[in-house]
C-alpha cells in the first residue's frame, strides 16, 4: 500500500487540517510503473468500501478498498483510470446493507440529474493574475462595491419553461458577458451565489453536497478558473457564497454517509434544519477539517478573493435560535477557521451573513471575537426598507423616522456591509422598486433617493443583479434578468443613475476610506421629523468634504438651510431629480457659497433647493 500523508491525517483528526483534499478524493499518480488514480475516503462506520464506476461497469467486487488506519480511512489505487471517468463509493454499512455515495472530496461531478463524481485533474491551470494577488487587500479603506449574481440566470441562452430545460452560458462564455458589464458600471467585485455542486436548481446552491466540486451546470473547474482569471485581469475581485451550516439530505451525498453519522449530529433533535437539510456537527474535529479544507481549496485553487459565509446565525445559536443557547462547537470552528485563513490568505475577505446581535463578529479571535472581516448589516436593510414602505405621512413619527438614524448608533461596533441581496427580491417580497410607497413615478423617485442614501452611508455595499434595472418582477432562477426594460426611458435612466453612483464612489475617497472610523461621518440634519429631510457629511483623510442631503417626502423646498462643517463653496455633483434621470430638473445648478449663519450646531450654512423625494450630494470646492 502506498504511503498517504500521515501528518495531514493527524491534523485531520485534530480538526486543524486545511488541505485534506490532498489526501482524500481521486488523485492521479503512478504506482509500480502504471499510471492511474488513487481513491481515498473517510468512512469510519463502514464494514467495507468498494470503488465503482464506468471503468468496472459499476461492479466493485474487484475493487475493495484497503483500510489504511483504524481511524476509518480507506484507499485504493486503480490503474488506467481516465479524466472524466465517473465513480462512487459503494459502502457496506454497519447493518450489512450497501449504499452508493458520491465522493465528498471530488473535484468534479456529473451534470444533474446525474449524481456520480468524476475523476478530474485539478492541477495545471496557468494563472496570469500575480499582479492582482500581490496588491489584494481586505479593502477596509478601499472601494468594496459588490455585484451579487446568479451566474446561470444573469443572462441565458434560453429560459426554462414548463415543457423543457433552459440553456446556460458556460463559465468561459460569461467572461465576455458579465465582466465588461461589471467594469463599465463601476463595481469592484462580483459575488457569485454558491458554486459548490448541488442537486436541485431551486435551492440556488444553498443545499450543497459537493464542497470541492465547482458545479458542472456551467462547465468544468478550469473554465471557472478562466473566468476568475479574467476578472482579475480586469481588476474585478470575486467573492464566493459558501454554506458552512448545513448540507442536502439527498441519498448520494453526505447524509448518513457510511450508515452512521459522519458529518451530521447523531442527536436527531439537533440534526435537521427548517430547510429539510442536515446541520454539520461542528463539534467534531473531522467535520471542522472538512469545511476548513473546502474554504482553503477555493482560495488556493480558484484564487477566490472573498468568501461570504451563509446563515452564520445558525452556527452561533443552536438552530439559529438565541433561546436555545450558543453552539460552542461552532463558535470554536469559526474562530479556528478564520484564524487559519487570515494567516494563510491575508488578502482574502471573510464575510459573515449574520442576522443576530452576537457581539464582536468582526473582532479577531485573539481579542475574543469570531474573526470575520465583515458582517452584513441586516438590521440596516430591514429598517431602511420598512421606512420606504411607509406612507410619507407617517415618516414624521419617531418610530419610523428613527429607522433611518438608528444604524449610526451601533455602526462602529462591527465592520458592516450594507446589503440588498437576492433574499430581498424573492418569495413574494417584491423587488426593491416594488417596496417603495406610492405610484410608479413616486416609486422611481424614492428608489433613486434610497440608493443615494445607501451609497453615501458608511460601510461597504452589495446589490443583487437586477436591482440596477429597477426590475418589476422578482428574481426567478429559471429566467434571465429583464434586460428588455432598458428600452423604456425610466428604467434606462435609472440604470444610468445607478452606474453614475457607483463611479461616484470610485472617484470620492470620502465615500470609502473612513467607512469604519467615526471621524468619517457627521450628522448635519438628523431631527427634522416634520419634513423628513436628512443631511450628513462624509470626510476623507485628504480633506475632502461631501454633504449629502435627502428629502424622503413629497414636499418641495426653495432654500432649505443646511448646516455645513466648513465655510466655503459647495457644488452639487449629483441630484436624483435631474432630467438626465427623468426628473423634473429642480436642481442646484450653480455652486453655493456658504453663509455665516448658524444652523443646528454649525456656524455656517448653505441654502439649497430640494425637489420632492429627491436627494443630492454637494462637494466642498478646495481652495
Amino acid at each position: 500500500m502506498a504511503q498517504l500523508d500521515n501528518f495531514l491525517i493527524q491534523l485531520f483528526h485534530e480538526g486543524n487540517c486545511l488541505e485534506m483534499y490532498r489526501v482524500f478524493g481521486a488523485h492521479f499518480e503512478e504506482m509500480d510503473g502504471q499510471k492511474g488514480v488513487r481513491f481515498t475516503v473517510y468512512a469510519p462506520h463502514a464494514r467495507s468500501v468498494q470503488v465503482v464506476g464506468d471503468f468496472n461497469k459499476w461492479n466493485g467486487e474487484d475493487h475493495y478498498m484497503e483500510k489504511y488506519t483504524d481511524g476509518g480511512i480507506y484507499t485504493l489505487f486503480i490503474p488506467k483510470i481516465k479524466q472524466y471517468d465517473t465513480y462512487k463509493y459503494r459502502i457496506e454499512t454497519p447493518n450489512g446493507s450497501w449504499v452508493d455515495r458520491a465522493d465528498p472530496y471530488a473535484f468534479f461531478s456529473e451534470l444533474r440529474p446525474g449524481t456520480a463524481s468524476k475523476v478530474y485533474k485539478i492541477d495545471g491551470f496557468r494563472w496570469a493574475d500575480k499582479r492582482w494577488l500581490n496588491k489584494r487587500t481586505k479593502n477596509f479603506d478601499k472601494v468594496l462595491n459588490i455585484y451579487e449574481a446568479n451566474i446561470g440566470s444573469w443572462k441565458m441562452k434560453k429560459d426554462f419553461t414548463d415543457e423543457e430545460d433552459g440553456e446556460y452560458y458556460s463559465y468561459e462564455e460569461m467572461i465576455d458577458q458579465i465582466i465588461p458589464y461589471v467594469v463599465e458600471n463601476g463595481y469592484s467585485h462580483i459575488e457569485l451565489m454558491p458554486l459548490t455542486e448541488f442537486p436541485f436548481d431551486g435551492s440556488w446552491g444553498y443545499q450543497p453536497t459537493g464542497y470541492f466540486s465547482a458545479t458542472s451546470r456551467y462547465g468544468h473547474p478550469k473554465q471557472l478558473m478562466s473566468f476568475i482569471n479574467a476578472c482579475h485581469k480586469n481588476n474585478i475581485g470575486v467573492i464566493m457564497d459558501f454554506v458552512p451550516a448545513h448540507f442536502v439530505t439527498d441519498g448520494h451525498g453526505l447524509h448518513q454517509f457510511d450508515g452512521g453519522f459522519v458529518y451530521e449530529y447523531p442527536d436527531i433533535n439537533l440534526r435537521y434544519t427548517e430547510w429539510d437539510s442536515c446541520y454539520f456537527d461542528l463539534g467534531r474535529e473531522e467535520v471542522r477539517s472538512f469545511l476548513m479544507s473546502s474554504v482553503h481549496f477555493w482560495a488556493n485553487y480558484f484564487h477566490i478573493d472573498g468568501i461570504r459565509f451563509d446563515a452564520i446565525s445558525n452556527l452561533i445559536y443552536w438552530k439559529g435560535n438565541k433561546e436555545r443557547g450558543i453552539n460552542d462547537g461552532a463558535i470554536e470552528f469559526m474562530k479556528r477557521m478564520n484564524s487559519h485563513m487570515n494567516g494563510l490568505f491575508p488578502g482574502v475577505m471573510l464575510i459573515a451573513e449574520d442576522s443576530t446581535d452576537y457581539p464582536m463578529v468582526t473582532t479577531a479571535p485573539q481579542s475574543g471575537g469570531l474573526g470575520f472581516d465583515y458582517k452584513w448589516d441586516l438590521g440596516w436593510m430591514n429598517d431602511t426598507l420598512a421606512y420606504f414602505k411607509k406612507d410619507p405621512v407617517y415618516r414624521q413619527y419617531p418610530d419610523v423616522h428613527n429607522k433611518l438614524t438608528f444604524s449610526m448608533m451601533y455602526f462602529y461596533r462591527e465592520n458592516y456591509i450594507l446589503p440588498f441581496s437576492h433574499d430581498e427580491v424573492v418569495h413574494s417580497k417584491g423587488t426593491i422598486l416594488d417596496k417603495m410607497w406610492g405610484n410608479n413615478d413616486q416609486k422611481f423617485a424614492q428608489c433613486k433617493s434610497l440608493y443615494l442614501y445607501m451609497m453615501t452611508h458608511p460601510g461597504k455595499k452589495l446589490n443583487f443583479m437586477g436591482n440596477e434595472l429597477a426590475e418589476y418582477k422578482e428574481w426567478d432562477e429559471k429566467k434571465a434578468l429583464g434586460w428588455v426594460l432598458l428600452k423604456y426611458p425610466q428604467h434606462d435612466s435609472f440604470h444610468r443613475y445607478f452606474s453614475d453612483l457607483n463611479h461616484l464612489i470610485l472617484n470620492h475617497p470620502a465615500l470609502y476610506q473612513y467607512d469604519y472610523y467615526p471621524e468619517g461621518f457627521e450628522w448635519l440634519v438628523v431631527d427634522d421629523m416634520k419634513q423628513s429631510v436628512f443631511a450628513y457629511a462624509r470626510y476623507a483623510p485628504d480633506g475632502e468634504v461631501l454633504v449629502c442631503v435627502m428629502n424622503f417626502v413629497g414636499n418641495t423646498h426653495h432654500g432649505y438651510r443646511i448646516p455645513v462643517p466648513v465655510a466655503g463653496t459647495y457644488k452639487e455633483i449629483i441630484n436624483t431629480d435631474t432630467d438626465y434621470y427623468t426628473g423634473s430638473n429642480f436642481t442646484n445648478k450653480r455652486a453655493i457659497k456658504s453663509q455665516k449663519i448658524h444652523a443646528v450646531n454649525k456656524e455656517n450654512s448653505i441654502l439649497v433647493d430640494i425637489a420632492p423625494f429627491s436627494s443630492m450630494i454637494f462637494e466642498l470646492k478646495k481652495k
